[in-house]
């Protein structure tokens, strides 16, 4: 794969997400406390789904096995 390629390819990543976030209207001091605040509350996010997302699953699944007859484990 082309460096050059792959690197335009984030440049316009990059510019789309300022276009959606209308952070390129911002000071520079402005962009950097609106990036950071971004990053922070995804990177929550992530970890979040990460450590509850499947103790739901399993629970949503031990749920519905019960309801549709399954037998419960001793």
């Amino acid at each position: 794969m082309d460096v050059k390629r792959v690197k335009d390819y984030l440049y316009w990543l990059y510019y789309q997400y300022q276009l959606v976030t209308c952070s390129y209207v911002l000071e520079p001091w402005e962009q950097s406390m609106f990036h950071t605040i971004t990053v922070t509350v995804l990177a929550m996010v992530v970890y979040t789904a990460y450590v509850f997302v499947p103790i739901h699953v399993r629970l949503a699944l031990e749920f519905f096995s019960q309801i549709f007859g399954a037998q419960p484990e001793s």
